[in-house]
């Protein structure tokens, strides 16, 4: 096995690099743009919570784990539930990524806000912090989230490991420590700590299992638990990422060599790898959504379905093992959630209905013939030319009668780059998923809470609303 630890000298100490980064940022450091986005990835976390709600796995997931943890003062959004902060957070975390239609970092991969929000929520609601201190706590998490991912350049989803689930327990200690006022030694120890419990497996690609859901929050509730344990004086290790037997080293395997372990410290607070988080457009995976675009667009092509002889669908090829296959399996989902991850059922949808929402996930539409009947005639292919994994792209071709095919490339998936959702998209995605949980009073009164939360706003009081008390 190779070492990273071989690649890096003991100046490069990665964790303490973060530790310091988080340390020295502050609200009145934080550029105005970097507040901003971090703002409306905030609004449109919490709307997916609001709207998780509605669905038959919240209540299930949100009794368990009360009757684990403990009530407390902790806010679970969209409820009157009060937890302890740790399971607040589970909670939190559970309900922002169960539709898994919250945002992505696509260079690395992960989905960083679902656990930070919740962690910067549940600690700064108990340490009675403003708005700004939780902005910028949720800064320091998310680009350790990211950056974390971006550095394995997607190696940790071919090791059949939940990315998310992985970076999020040292994005969560980050987070906590740093609202818990911890020293730079203490941050370490808190992402040493983080590193024994960094999981999350997807093994739930299989049979539409709904685990992936809890990955977030769990990562949210270890990395609470590990900045309270440095806090006191609990000792972790001081190289959890490049040492011997540390995350990289683990978790990639004989492709450790290929890490990039400069890039998680590189220009911190000068390159904010944050701006660079998408907001989803279609509530499934984000590797389906280049297809699902191009598919809308043909539409208008393909005036009767039954006219279709075949479609092509062309992804980059990392992402076929987890949209793609088995074929025979995703063609016809079970589950609303094997439907997220099946580019067959996506694409097909996007054409009988010219559109992809919540509704279609829904049990009808599931079993509805015509859909299916066009997803039998889906076939996936390898993308030669892509710029995965920085955007998602995705080109459909759809052969009809008389030698003819229609096709479309989708090289910028929506919400990526220059194509980002600006903020009346966020908003109005906002207003659609509150107002499934929410009378239309309610979703305008947090909303304008959200959006008018300052520096010096007690998070608390933001609390209070989403909490509906």
């Amino acid at each position: 096995m190779e070492h990273t630890a071989r690649l890096h000298p003991p100046s490069a100490n990665l964790a303490r690099g973060l530790a310091r980064f988080t340390r020295q940022l502050s609200p009145a450091t934080l550029p105005d743009d970097v507040w901003r986005k971090s703002t409306h990835q905030i609004l449109d976390a919490i709307g997916l919570a609001f709207a998780s709600r509605h669905f038959a796995f919240a209540a299930p997931a949100l009794a368990g784990i009360a009757a684990a943890g403990a009530p407390g003062e902790g806010t679970v959004i969209g409820g009157g539930d009060r937890l302890q902060p740790r399971d607040a957070a589970l909670a939190n975390g559970y309900l922002i990524h169960g539709l898994d239609f919250d945002d992505t970092h696509p260079g690395s991969i992960v989905h960083p806000t679902v656990a930070c929000l919740p962690t910067a929520l549940a600690i700064a609601e108990a340490t009675n912090a403003t708005w700004g201190d939780l902005i910028a706590a949720y800064a320091a998490g998310m680009e350790t989230a990211i950056r974390l991912g971006r550095a394995v350049k997607g190696g940790f989803h071919h090791g059949g490991f939940h990315a998310t689930g992985l970076v999020s327990h040292f994005s969560s200690a980050v987070i906590a420590g740093k609202l818990l006022g911890l020293s730079e030694d203490q941050l370490v120890s808190a992402q040493g700590i983080a590193a024994s419990t960094s999981a999350g497996v997807q093994v739930f690609l299989e049979n539409g299992a709904w685990t992936k859901r809890m990955h977030p929050g769990w990562g949210a509730l270890a990395g609470i638990t590990a900045a309270q344990m440095a806090r006191a004086g609990f000792h972790g290790p001081d190289r959890p990422y490049e040492g011997k037997f540390g995350l990289f080293d683990t978790h990639m395997q004989e492709r450790a060599g290929e890490v990039d372990t400069e890039s998680v410290i590189q220009d911190l607070g000068k390159q904010w790898t944050l701006m660079d988080t998408a907001i989803k457009p279609f509530p499934v995976c984000h590797f389906i959504h280049g297809c699902a675009e191009a598919a809308l667009s043909l539409r208008a092509q393909v005036t009767d379905l039954r006219k279709i002889e075949a479609i092509v669908c062309e992804l980059p090829a990392p992402t076929l093992p987890i949209v793609a296959e088995p074929a025979a399996t995703k063609k016809v989902p079970r589950s609303d959630y094997e439907a997220k991850f099946s580019v067959q059922f996506v694409v097909a949808a996007c054409l009988v209905r010219g559109r992809f929402t919540l509704a279609e996930l829904d049990d009808a539409s599931l079993a509805d013939p015509e859909i299916l009947a066009v997803a039998d005639k889906v076939q996936c292919i390898v993308e030669r030319d892509t710029a995965f994994p920085k955007y998602f792209s995705g080109t459909v071709s759809i052969r009809l009668g008389n030698d003819r095919t229609e096709r479309r490339s989708v090289p910028v998936n929506l919400g990526s780059g220059e194509r980002a959702l600006n903020l009346e998209a966020i908003v109005e995605k906002f207003r659609a998923n509150a107002a499934l949980t929410l009378p239309k009073a309610e979703v305008q009164a947090t909303l304008e809470t959200l959006l008018s939360a300052g520096q010096e706003t007690l998070v608390r009081d933001v609390a209070r609303v989403l909490g509906r008390r």
